[in-house]
């Protein structure tokens, strides 16, 4: 249903980096895109596509490779965080945009960081939500925080072949209804309606396979992408009760981040865009409608 005086969500296709990839968009401005984690798809993104596109900006949600309507190529190193990267450089250029902000939430999140590294004259802003810097991974994972690396446990798991997925199809995905049953700190947080359409989507043929891969190549691929400082102002946005990452991921991060702030949200999961979608827009907005007023004020 559409509602009167929402901006029209446009569903798109770009044949990018050599892959075919869906998106949204919605209005006129500067560019935004917002990359999904796992396992969801752009619909993740459509309250604030809408809200962006109405505060005048030109907002894109992407279905990442191997997710819902975008192309699923086979093979783990189709996943590797090159190709990741490739797929929204080579998108933002399709576009027309000499710059673009990244918003990112899980996986999405990841992909931002490392394009904002490899791309900075490209990614002129970061928000990221619930997901590491990979330096602060990497340090948490070297000085052995036991616990940290037990809620990563799953991600050795899924390095099994064919086992994950037979294990995630089992009772018509009864362990992603579980997740976003139960995860969330607010247990309606999801619809009925919200998860039956990311399950859908995951039923897209090849598509819970290259969702996993993506675990895949960052394990095997660790040490491709190194970390670099960031000079790019940063909004970190972290639901502190998040079941997989630990808030010390947000912590000693002067050494690779110029300018940025960091926004706790002490009574929210990694959920973060459905236990509190209209805090995480407000936020978006702030930081976005600060640099545009920076922008007029030097002509």
């Amino acid at each position: 249903m559409v509602v009167a005086g929402e901006p029209k969500l446009a569903h798109k296709f770009a044949l990018v980096n050599g892959v075919r990839l869906h998106y949204v968009e919605a209005g006129e401005g500067p560019l935004v895109v917002f990359l999904h984690g796992f396992p969801q798809y752009w619909y993740a993104w459509r309250r604030q596509v809408a809200a962006l596109a109405s505060a005048g900006f030109r907002a894109v949600a992407v279905d990442m490779r191997g997710y819902n309507l975008s192309d699923k190529p086979e093979g783990v190193a189709s996943y590797r965080m090159e190709a990741l990267v490739g797929d929204v450089v080579a998108l933002a250029r399709h576009l027309g945009a000499e710059h673009v902000t990244l918003v990112g939430h899980d996986w999405g999140g990841s992909v931002a960081w490392a394009a904002a590294m490899a791309h900075p004259a490209l990614v002129e802003r970061l928000v990221v939500i619930n997901a590491p810097h990979p330096a602060a991974l990497a340090r948490e994972l070297e000085t052995k925080n036991w616990r940290q690396m037990w809620r990563l446990a799953y991600v050795g798991l899924f390095q099994i072949p064919r086992l994950p997925e037979a294990a995630l199809r089992a009772g018509g995905f009864t362990a992603i209804r579980r997740v976003f049953r139960e995860e969330p700190v607010r247990p309606d947080a999801f619809s009925d309606e919200e998860i039956e359409s990311y399950v859908a989507a995951l039923r897209e043929p090849g598509a819970l396979t290259a969702a996993i891969n993506y675990y895949r190549a960052a394990v095997r691929g660790r040490k491709s992408l190194a970390p670099q400082r960031i000079e790019q102002p940063t909004l970190i946005i972290w639901g502190d009760r998040d079941a997989h990452l630990g808030v010390e991921l947000t912590e000693g991060l002067d050494d690779w981040l110029s300018r940025y702030r960091i926004v706790h949200l002490p009574d929210v999961s990694h959920w973060v865009l459905e236990e509190a979608p209209d805090h995480v827009t407000k936020l978006i907005l702030e930081a976005l409608q600060g640099r545009a007023a920076q922008r007029a004020a030097h002509g």
